[in-house]
């Protein structure tokens, strides 16, 4: 399962009523960060979260909304006496941008693994989650991201049987593990059935419209998508600036089949966003307006 937490919902410029638009995302122990501006970690103490167990922190790009809260974060984890290393993802210019940022937390008891996005589309595993970062239209470089957990298909006897693996070997296989012995390798699909639908978040923001964002965010359990602009007479705004309507992003959700869409990143010209849900549900019903800290848990289907 996935714990998600949206932990601001504004851009552009914290608010007093609305953190910055960043989000925190648990599983299996581990947590990982999209995003940090300024007073990030006020929403994660707010939400009753921990910046301790943070492993991996995601920049969409370098804007200041969305990365002026790391020294601060860094200095808290390095004050906990963290000594385990974290793992920063972004566009090209990352670790010479939070180097930069570091000369305010220039020692920290632990280190900092860089990853650069070079390519449109990347991917990365830790622990069991796949990270996938897309690029998306802002004017400067930007990325998507999308968070996935598979599941594997159940166990199949007749399977299992039919190709003669030893039966000590069965629930070794099933947990995904390949095993060699005198008479062979036996390996998970040996004994598995096709893999079963997992679980899928995606989250995007600063961005115009694009069919990569759709396709990355196709059939996912959540969409958490910018949402500029509410007021209908915003379009223009949006597509000077490289951001997108509520209706923008109502419509990907559409396309892209999500089960629910959230809305993030809101103008702060924009003091009621709630005002407007009922527009964007006619285009997608299952659009939620949040406000910050809104928190779900992402579960794998019944069966």
């Amino acid at each position: 399962m996935l714990d998600v937490c949206l932990l601001g919902t504004g851009g552009m410029m914290p608010l007093p009523y609305r953190a910055l638009t960043s989000l925190m995302v648990r599983y299996n122990g581990m947590n990982v960060l999209i995003d940090c501006g300024e007073g990030t970690q006020v929403s994660i103490k707010q939400q009753g979260w921990s910046v301790k167990p943070i492993d991996v922190i995601c920049f969409t790009h370098f804007h200041a909304d969305h990365i002026s809260g790391l020294p601060g974060l860094l200095l808290t984890l390095g004050n906990a006496e963290r000594t385990e290393p974290i793992t920063m993802i972004g566009p090209k210019r990352l670790e010479k941008i939070v180097n930069a940022l570091r000369m305010i937390a220039p020692e920290l008891p632990f280190s900092i693994r860089f990853i650069e996005l070079e390519k449109d589309q990347e991917s990365f595993t830790f622990k069991g989650l796949r990270i996938n970062a897309y690029k998306v239209n802002h004017n400067i470089t930007c990325y998507g991201y999308s968070l996935e957990v598979d599941r594997a298909g159940k166990f199949d006897i007749d399977k299992a049987k039919a190709q003669n693996v030893p039966m000590p070997y069965w629930s070794r296989l099933q947990k995904g593990e390949t095993i060699q012995d005198e008479s062979g390798i036996y390996t998970p699909d040996m004994v598995l059935g096709q893999p079963r639908k997992g679980i899928k978040l995606t989250y995007c923001t600063d961005s115009r419209p694009t069919k990569e964002i759709v396709e990355n965010a196709r059939e996912s359990d959540l969409f958490i998508c910018e949402g500029m602009y509410g007021e209908p007479d915003k379009e223009k705004k949006a597509k000077e600036y490289k951001h997108m309507t509520f209706y923008e992003a109502a419509t990907m959700a559409k396309e892209a089949r999500v089960k629910e869409l959230w809305l993030t990143h809101y103008s702060p010209s924009l003091v009621r966003p709630q005002d407007y849900t009922k527009q964007v549900q006619e285009i997608f019903p299952n659009t939620i307006v949040p406000k910050d800290r809104r928190t779900t848990t992402l579960l794998f289907e019944e069966e």
